[in-house]
């Protein structure tokens, strides 16, 4: 009896073995195989970004270089983190707000962007912010009041990057091609506060819905940069000039030209178009615009002397039972570096309404911008407002906004 236990003892034993090491072979192949694919994906990506990683020498300098390469190449399939911070001052005629002097931090926004694979990339931006009155809308003392942060995801997309004929898909939540200034975060823009066009006819956040959009580069016997953009997105808006709710979708689309005038100057011109529903019964809302942008910048001075002049109007027809409803606005913005990193500038407002034409508002405003860094700058605006339905005003507004990681630059 003993003799068969001790031989069921060796068999299960020798079994064992035999299966941890067939295990152990497989554990080893898959894992080879796994750091094949990623090697591969590596190089692949590194390829597409202009990361040479292979060399004919195998000196120690060669391969030295090698090993950056792949490092790099493999630092690239981690996002990139960053956070923008805006700290904001306003102080205000009395009368005009509830709170005449409010500051504080307005909003942070946490950002990660990476490329999914070499024909990919994604891109998330999520802000921290609050409320700030707006005195063109006269005192808010729920807005004074509340100090209190949510949360809201700006835009959450993918981008292709390797389609043929110059075309580029983008689809996810995304701020809208629209015009000079939409798809720009507003802690980028140069001056403070939105234009009101933008305000009254795209909302205080502006553009911003859930879609696709195609982008192609437009190949002319000129030979000038030209981009059409077209999106078709959900259309469930709380906006002034379009409104969720029915069944209809919202379509847009932005043809931009641009020109090089002289080796120190530009000009971008753009066409864009919107058309969709602004309310549950569905009429609609069309929207016609035109921003124009000259940007002179001299080659032997480049730093300290720049010159920009933007802009951009619309105009707006809206359905109505009663009948229709045809409004206009525009603005335009005149920056003049004055020093290496100061920059002096003005802007003019005037805006009607998308539901009311017999109505509009007017602002002048002037602002100083300090570029510490790439990754800090500090602005002062003062603007004189004249709103539709109440006096108007006067009003100082201070902006630092500084930025910590590796925030990608907005498209301009």
């Amino acid at each position: 009896m003993k003799k068969y236990q001790l031989f069921t003892i060796l068999v299960i034993f020798f079994s064992t073995f035999i299966f941890a090491r067939e295990t152990k072979k497989d554990t080893t192949a898959q894992t080879t195989k796994t750091e094949i694919d990623t090697a591969a994906l590596e190089a692949e990506l590194a390829k597409e970004m202009g990361v040479d990683s292979e060399s004919s020498a195998e000196t120690p300098q060669s391969q030295a270089a090698m090993r950056g390469s792949a490092s790099r190449s493999g630092s690239t399939l981690n996002p990139r983190i960053s956070m923008v911070g805006t700290f904001f001052t306003s102080a205000t005629e009395a009368g005009a707000v509830a709170k005449t002097v409010d500051t504080g931090l307005s909003e942070a926004e946490l950002s990660l962007q990476a490329y999914v694979d070499p024909y990919s990339k994604a891109d998330f931006f999520v802000a921290f912010g609050r409320e700030i009155e707006d005195p063109f809308a006269g005192p808010d003392s729920e807005i004074a009041a509340n100090g209190e942060y949510a949360a809201d995801l700006e835009e959450a997309y993918v981008t292709s990057l390797s389609l043929p004929f110059g075309l580029q898909i983008r689809a996810g939540k995304f701020r809208s091609n629209y015009g000079k200034i939409n798809h720009t975060h507003p802690h980028a823009l140069e001056f403070l506060d939105l234009p009101r066009m933008n305000v009254n006819f795209l909302g205080d956040e502006g553009l911003s819905d859930r879609g696709v959009g195609v982008n192609w580069l437009v190949p002319n016997p000129l030979n000038f940069f030209q981009e059409l953009t077209i999106e078709v997105t959900s259309g469930a808006l709380n906006g002034p000039a379009f409104q969720g709710g029915s069944n209809n979708l919202l379509y847009l689309g932005h043809l931009k030209n641009f020109f090089d005038l002289s080796p120190n100057s530009t000009l971008e011109v753009g066409f864009s178009g919107i058309y969709g529903a602004h309310n549950k019964a569905g009429d609609k809302t069309k929207i016609g615009g035109i921003d124009l942008t000259y940007k002179w910048k001299p080659l032997r001075r480049s730093r300290y002397k720049s010159f920009v002049w933007m802009t951009e109007g619309l105009i707006s027809n809206r359905d109505e039972r009663a009948g229709n409803i045809t409004s206009n606005a525009f603005y335009s913005y005149m920056d003049y570096q004055i020093a290496k990193r100061w920059f002096l500038g003005g802007r003019f407002d005037y805006s009607e309404f998308p539901d009311n034409s017999d109505l509009n508002e007017k602002a002048y405003s002037v602002m100083l911008n300090f570029f510490a860094t790439e990754f800090q700058k500090i602005g002062l605006e003062f603007q004189h407002g004249d709103p539709a339905n109440f006096d108007g005003f006067n009003r100082v507004l201070l902006r630092a906004v500084f930025v910590i990681g590796a925030h990608g630059a907005h498209q301009y």
